[in-house]
C-alpha cells in the first residue's frame, strides 16, 4: 500500500512537471518542500497501521497529503502567473485559464478527499480509511473507466483546447548526463535513508504507549521530537545541496576530469549526511557527546559543500569550453552562483567555529544554522543584487551596461526534473 501511495504521488508530480517546462529558484524550493512531505508519507502510513483506531495517525497522513496538494497548487498558480515557466505549447495557448483550472482540479481532488477523511476520523474512522483508499486507487479507477468507455463507445475526438500530456526529450552531452544522473541517484538515496530511519525506530510500540505514556500517542511522539527536528533539518540540507549542485550543472557545458573527481568527493560526504542525522537526533539521549556530534555534522556539511564550490572554481579555470557565457567571469550569473555555492561552506564553518567558543550552546547553534540557511537561499538573489548595485555605485567600479543577449541569459531557469 505504501508503494501505491508513493507511486500515485510520483505520477502526479510527473504530470505536474510536464505542464511546468522550466523552474526558477522559487519553484525549486517549493518542489523541495513537496518532496520532503512525500518522503514523510511512509512514516505516517506505518503509524496509521500500528494504531488503526487512533485518529492521530489518520490526521497526520491526511495533513501530509493536503500539504502536498497545497504546495503543488502553489507551483501551478506561480507557473501560470509567469508564462515563460510553462511548457511552450501551453504558454502560447489561448486557453491558458482552462489549462490552469484543469490542472488545479487534478492536483486538489486527492487533498479534498483527505480533508473529508480527516473530519471523519474524529467521528467514524472506518469512513476515513474508505476515503483514503479512494485517494490511492482513484487514478487507477479513472484509467480503467476510460479504457472501458473507449471499448464501448469507441475513440472520441478530443476538444481543441483539451489538456494534453507533454513529454520532453532533453539531449545533453553524455559525460555531463552521467555525472548528473549519478549525482541525482545519490541525493535521492540519501534522502530516502533519512526517512527509513524514522520509520524503523520512531513508530511507537502499542504496549509501550499503553504502559509508559498511559495510552497517549501524542506524548509518545513528543518523546521523539528531537529526531523529527533532526530529520527535517537534515532533509533541508540534502535538498539544498542538491539544488546548488543542479544549479551548477545548469551552467556547465561539459564536465572535465577534475570536476568529476571533485563531484565524487562531494557525493562521498553527502553520503555521510545520514550519519550526521543520527548524530544530531541522538543528542537528547547522549547529551555528553553533543559537542562532538555537532562538530562532526558541521564537518560533513562543510566538505560536502566546499567540494561543490571547488567544482565551480575548476569550471571557471577551464575557460569558455566548460561554462555557459552568462556564468563566466563577469557574466550575469557569476556572482549569484558563487554566493549560492559558498553559502553552506561559510555557514557550517561559522557554526563549527562558534562551538569552539560557545560549547554550551553547540546544539542551538547547529539547529540555528539548519533553519537560517534555507531562508538565506530565499533572500540570496536579492542580497546579491543589492551588493552588486552598491559596488557599481562606487566610483570607478561601474561596468558597461549589459546587452540584450546577456540579459536574456541571466534567467536562473532549471530544467524541470527533480529526484523523487
Amino acid at each position: 500500500m505504501t508503494f501505491l501511495i508513493v507511486t500515485v504521488a510520483w505520477a502526479a508530480h510527473t504530470r505536474l512537471f510536464q505542464v511546468v517546462g522550466k523552474i526558477d529558484d522559487t519553484l525549486a524550493l517549493l518542489n523541495l518542500a513537496c518532496m520532503m512531505t512525500i518522503t514523510f508519507l511512509p512514516f505516517t502510513f506505518s503509524l496509521m497501521v500500528t494504531f488503526p483506531d487512533v485518529p492521530l495517525g489518520i490526521l497526520l497522513f491526511c495533513v501530509c497529503v493536503i500539504t502536498i496538494g497545497a504546495v503543488q497548487a502553489l507551483i501551478v498558480v506561480y507557473a501560470f502567473r509567469f508564462p515563460h515557466l510553462l511548457n511552450p505549447q501551453i504558454a502560447r495557448s489561448a486557453h491558458r485559464a482552462l489549462y490552469r483550472r484543469r490542472v488545479l482540479y487534478i492536483v486538489l481532488r486527492g487533498p479534498a478527499l483527505c480533508f473529508a477523511a480527516a473530519g471523519f476520523s474524529l467521528v467514524f474512522y472506518p469512513a476515513s480509511y474508505l476515503l483514503m483508499a479512494t485517494v490511492v486507487f482513484l487514478p487507477y479507477v479513472h484509467k480503467a473507466a476510460g479504457w472501458c468507455r473507449r471499448r464501448l463507445m469507441g475513440p472520441q475526438e478530443p476538444p481543441a483546447h483539451s489538456v494534453e500530456v507533454f513529454t520532453f526529450d532533453l539531449q545533453e552531452p553524455l559525460s555531463k548526463e552521467r555525472v548528473e544522473a549519478f549525482s541525482d541517484g545519490v541525493y535521492a538515496i540519501v534522502a530516502t535513508l533519512l526517512i527509513l530511519d524514522i520509520c524503523e525506530h520512531n513508530v511507537p510500540d502499542a504496549k509501550d504507549v499503553a504502559q509508559r505514556f498511559h495510552g497517549s500517542l501524542v506524548a509518545a511522539l513528543g518523546a521523539s521530537g528531537p529526531r523529527f527536528l533532526a530529520y527535517f533539518g537534515s532533509f533541508a540540507t540534502v535538498g539544498l545541496l542538491w539544488f546548488a549542485h543542479h544549479s551548477l550543472f545548469l551552467h556547465v557545458r561539459k564536465a572535465t576530469q577534475s570536476m568529476g573527481l571533485l563531484n565524487t568527493l562531494s557525493l562521498a560526504f553527502v553520503g555521510g549526511l545520514p550519519l550526521a542525522y543520527q548524530q544530531t537526533s541522538a543528542l537528547a539521549r547522549r547529551p555528553r557527546d553533543e559537542l562532538e556530534s555537532v562538530r562532526v555534522s558541521c564537518a560533513i556539511v562543510f566538505f560536502a559543500s566546499v567540494f561543490q564550490l571547488a567544482m565551480w572554481t575548476a569550471a571557471l579555470l577551464h575557460g569558455p569550453d566548460t561554462l555557459q557565457p552568462a556564468a563566466r567571469f563577469g557574466g550575469g550569473e557569476h556572482a549569484f552562483m558563487l554566493a549560492k555555492l559558498a553559502l553552506y561552506p561559510c555557514a557550517s564553518l561559522l557554526a563549527f567555529a562558534c562551538t569552539c567558543f560557545l560549547s554550551r550552546f553547540s546544539v542551538a547553534i547547529f539547529h540555528l544554522m539548519q533553519v537560517a540557511v534555507p531562508f538565506a537561499f530565499l533572500l540570496l538573489r536579492l542580497l546579491v543584487r543589492l551588493a552588486l548595485r552598491l559596488l557599481r555605485a562606487l566610483p570607478g567600479l561601474a561596468g558597461p551596461a549589459p546587452d540584450a543577449q546577456d540579459a536574456a541569459a541571466r534567467a536562473p531557469l532549471l530544467p524541470a526534473s527533480a529526484p523523487a
